[in-house]
């Protein structure tokens, strides 16, 4: 697989890519492309750590498996290709910018433009197979994510962290909450966004603490 991965995070997360876990996670995945539709397509796993260097990553927004429906998943938590009919989750989250900021519903739901402005869009597992939902769950790819997120609360400072739902929620655990601002609420999938996701005011919130901590703030 040509794999992608901007240099900074690779050389933060080397001694992770050296562990017998991700041996193991790295040859199951060899061994899924090869024999199954899998997406996003390899060159893509780590499109999320492609796009922003470590030291540059303001916010971080936690999701759980990527999409896997044809062409939805392109390596960011919650996005889809342009042109790919926009998943209920994220209507939700547009409907909730809109909300807040008054701007209409884009007409894409490629979340690059918040990657290259220092979001880093984080599933819990980076891959999946075709039409089955969480086929690669505890196969490694968690132990990998928490590492990353307790790198960043660990090396970093004043990042906002948005966990929505339950398993987000407990997966940022690992947070230092004294030196991040960490924002909480129900998750924006149908099944639970009036129950909180609406009306969370997350997006601004986020912006007035990048704006307090002399960071531009990020254009919805």
């Amino acid at each position: 697989m040509d794999v992608r991965i901007a240099p900074s995070w690779k050389e933060k997360l080397a001694k992770e890519f050296d562990k017998a876990y991700f041996e193991a996670l790295a040859q199951f995945l060899r061994a899924e492309y090869q024999n199954q539709v899998v997406y996003p397509p390899g060159r893509e796993i780590f499109r999320a750590f492609d796009l922003i260097p470590f030291d540059q990553v303001k916010v971080v927004i936690l999701g759980q498996d990527p999409y896997h429906g044809p062409k939805q998943a392109n390596g960011l938590a919650f996005s889809v290709r342009d042109g790919i009919t926009k998943p209920p989750s994220l209507i939700n989250i547009f409907k909730e910018i809109r909300n807040e900021y008054n701007k209409p519903m884009p007409d894409s739901g490629n979340l690059e433009r918040w990657a290259q402005q220092g979001i880093l869009l984080l599933n819990s597992t980076l891959t999946v197979r075709a039409r089955q939902a969480g086929s690669h769950q505890k196969k490694g790819w968690e132990e990998f994510t928490d590492a990353v997120i307790k790198k960043i609360s660990d090396e970093r400072e004043g990042v906002v962290f948005l966990l929505w739902g339950a398993y987000a929620q407990k997966k940022g655990a690992v947070i230092d909450e004294s030196k991040h601002y960490v924002l909480k609420s129900a998750h924006p999938s149908p099944f639970a966004a009036d129950r909180g996701f609406f009306g969370n005011n997350h997006f601004k919130l986020a912006n007035e603490y990048l704006g307090e901590n002399g960071k531009e703030e990020i254009d919805w």
